[in-house]
C-alpha cells in the first residue's frame, strides 16, 4: 500500500479566507507552470459536490482539472484530481481549514496512488514536490 501524501502547514489568515483564496482566487497563485494553457484566465472550483474544477485558457478554451466531491465551506474541500492525466488515472485530494490561534492549519491528503499500479509511487513522490511549490505560492498570497 501507498501511503497517503500528506502536506500540512499553518497561514496568518482566517479560516474562511484561507478556504476562498484558495478555491475563488486559484488562479491569483497557482503556478502557469503547472497549467494546462499556461496562462489561465480562470481557475474555477465549481461550489458544490458534482461541480467541476476548470482551467480556462487566454483563448476560453476549458481545460477539465478534476471533480468537487464535497464541497463544505470554509473548513473541508474533498475532489477527484487528475490534472495533466486522464480521469481514469485520478487521485482524490481533501484539504481542511481548521482554526489554529489567530491563524489556520491547512491539511492536504492526497490518496489513490495504489490504484495507478507501478507508476503510483513515482507519481506521488513528484507531486510531493509539486504540491511543496504550489503551497508556497498560495501562502505568500495570503
Amino acid at each position: 500500500m501507498i501511503e497517503p501524501l500528506v502536506v500540512e502547514f499553518d497561514v496568518d489568515a482566517s479560516v474562511a479566507h484561507a478556504f476562498d483564496v484558495w478555491t475563488r482566487n486559484c488562479v491569483a497563485w497557482w503556478p502557469t507552470s503547472h497549467t494546462v494553457s499556461g496562462d489561465p484566465s480562470a481557475i474555477t472550483f465549481e461550489p458544490l459536490a458534482g461541480g467541476r474544477i476548470v482551467e480556462t485558457g487566454p483563448d476560453g478554451a476549458e481545460h477539465l482539472w478534476g471533480e468537487v466531491l464535497d464541497w463544505e465551506p470554509p473548513g473541508r474541500l474533498r475532489f477527484r484530481w487528475h490534472l495533466f492525466f486522464d480521469r481514469s488515472e485520478a487521485t482524490e485530494v481533501e484539504i481542511t481549514f481548521s482554526p489554529r490561534g489567530d491563524g489556520t492549519v491547512v491539511r492536504l491528503e492526497q490518496t489513490g496512488w495504489d490504484n495507478l499500479g507501478p507508476a503510483g509511487r513515482p507519481r506521488r513522490d513528484r507531486t510531493g514536490a509539486a504540491w511543496a511549490a504550489i503551497t508556497s505560492r498560495y501562502i505568500a498570497t495570503l
